[in-house]
């Protein structure tokens, strides 16, 4: 395991409503003395919600995806600034889900984490590539330079951590073996302007599967989605994260 902070991070996508606040109450019951970082990144609708409902807890409230403005004429978008004054403390950006269906780029990746910066937000920045990518050997290359370009000035451990996310591997069952994980993780590592950048691994992890991949030196925590819906599934990705 490397020196960034361990971080367990629940990106819970298009789903949950007000009676779902219950499964993020006990989660945070379950680790009143977390050993490692806990986030929940519910929709915008339950942000303000479960921010309340976890106050004096460990667990920790995100964002989904954040506008790189600040305010204006954008009808339907969510500031870093409105997030921050509705409970959040970090943001989830440029995931494979946004990238792909509203084809988001690194440079609108790169813009939104400075405006995250700016409004007081850790931006989690989401990186990986896809099957076709990876069939062509293609796999470090598009990674890097995702990172290269994701990456707004000043970014830091203080401020920025990065998740790789195979696009194959999210939602399918499928998952990298551990000899890609660790091939990928090693090279972001190399390559990050600070060393203490926490590195987290998303893509089908589970409570079955989370052991053997925080195993891996460069693997510092993941960014869990069907999974961290459910606090009994979760709190077991969690357990797994504190004992590695």
């Amino acid at each position: 395991m490397s020196h960034a902070c361990k971080l367990a991070a629940g990106n819970w996508k298009m789903n949950g409503l007000r009676a779902d606040l219950d499964e993020a109450r006990a989660l945070a019951a379950a680790f009143p003395d977390a050993k490692c970082g806990i986030l929940l990144c519910p929709p915008a609708t339950l942000i303000s919600a479960m921010a309340d409902a976890l106050s004096g807890s460990a667990v920790m409230v995100g964002g989904q995806d954040c506008h790189a403005q600040t305010t204006g004429a954008h009808t339907g978008d969510i500031s870093a600034q409105m997030l921050a004054d509705a409970g959040a403390r970090q943001v989830i950006l440029g995931h494979s889900e946004r990238r792909a269906d509203h084809a988001e780029t690194s440079a609108q990746v790169a813009a939104k984490a400075a405006a995250a910066h700016a409004a007081g937000l850790v931006a989690i920045i989401c990186i990986g590539e896809t099957e076709a990518q990876r069939d062509a050997g293609q796999t470090l290359d598009v990674v890097l330079g995702q990172l290269a370009q994701s990456l707004p000035e000043g970014a830091t451990s203080a401020n920025t951590v990065i998740a790789y996310e195979p696009v194959w591997a999210i939602g399918t069952g499928r998952t990298p073996t551990l000899k890609q994980i660790t091939e990928v993780h090693d090279a972001l590592r190399a390559n990050l302007p600070d060393q203490a950048i926490s590195l987290l691994y998303g893509g089908s992890v589970k409570p079955g599967n989370a052991a053997e991949i925080f195993a891996i030196a460069n693997v510092d925590g993941a960014l869990v989605g069907g999974a961290s819906l459910k606090a009994v599934d979760f709190g077991a990705i969690i357990a797994a994260l504190e004992a590695a």
